[in-house]
């Protein structure tokens, strides 16, 4: 029996075995450099983080901030955030002329640091799927505790604790391993794993595991409960530190000025 949406130009098997939308955004990447170049920011975090008051994630993520533009990560992260498409599979839509057909794309994105992100986009090209999954992908980005496995020798390379998520019928579970064990998990929670800087890890999975869409996801959740245990190491007594809008009001007071930012880029094109 031939794999779902086998004949449909290699839709169904997934991690972007649908050439014609990776194929696009290749050729569409020098496009996209000029847009993060004349990137103006409508946001208060977009231009802290644009005039580097903001220089990394953990303050974003410290105090709780939104973040509303994917021009912000690229900036912050710059060209170590890499992305995966992992499936395109079309769906469809009954109306009275017929049948609909689009397509949604899964994609991750990470800088193998600590930082992943999953992003769900569903359009009419395959293309245009692909770039929106990218975008939501940058806006969802998370942390990911790391931890170790037995004495805290060298570089943390596991997760803390044994964690466990969950998307429609599928279940994941890690457990932390030693140093040398690698990352035991199917291909769909392994490309997720490797994306947020874990090196070895054991994991468990149960339910529908063929529905590619419930398995990232439920992968996902499970890197998202790693910060939600309160380990002994977090014991220690918070210092509250100004949130960056209280601390750079002065500079957010200022009128917005959109002709600082096009002389900016003016200057870079140049």
């Amino acid at each position: 029996m031939a794999t779902r949406g086998g004949d449909r130009g290699g839709f169904g098997s997934g991690f972007g075995r649908g050439d014609r939308g990776r194929g696009m955004r290749r050729r569409s990447g020098g496009r996209r450099d000029e847009e993060e170049k004349k990137w103006i920011p409508v946001t208060k975090l977009g231009r802290l983080v644009k005039d580097k008051k903001i220089t990394s994630l953990e303050q974003i993520y410290y105090h709780s901030i939104p973040i509303k533009e994917h021009q912000v990560i690229d900036f912050l992260i710059g060209p170590g955030l890499k992305d995966e498409v992992m499936k395109i599979m079309p769906v469809q839509k009954q109306t009275r002329a017929g049948q609909r057909t689009r397509f949604k794309a899964f994609v991750v994105v990470g800088d193998m640091n600590g930082h992943v992100g999953l992003g769900v986009k569903c359009s009419k090209e395959v293309a245009t799927a692909i770039r929106g999954a990218i975008i939501l992908a940058k806006l969802s980005m998370i942390p990911v505790r790391l931890g170790y496995w037995g004495n805290n020798i060298g570089k943390p390379h596991t997760v803390p604790c044994k964690v466990t998520g969950k998307c429609g019928s599928v279940s994941v579970r890690m457990v932390p391993a030693p140093r040398g064990a690698g990352i035991v998990a199917a291909r769909v929670p392994k490309k997720v794993l490797q994306f947020a800087g874990i090196e070895d890890v054991f994991t468990s999975s149960s339910g529908s595991t063929k529905t590619l869409g419930n398995f990232v996801k439920a992968t996902f959740e499970c890197l998202l409960k790693s910060y939600g245990y309160l380990t002994p190491d977090l014991w220690m007594e918070s210092r509250y530190i100004k949130s960056p809008f209280q601390e750079h009001t002065d500079l957010l007071a200022m009128p917005i000025n959109k002709l600082t930012y096009q002389d900016e880029a003016e200057k870079v094109e140049a």
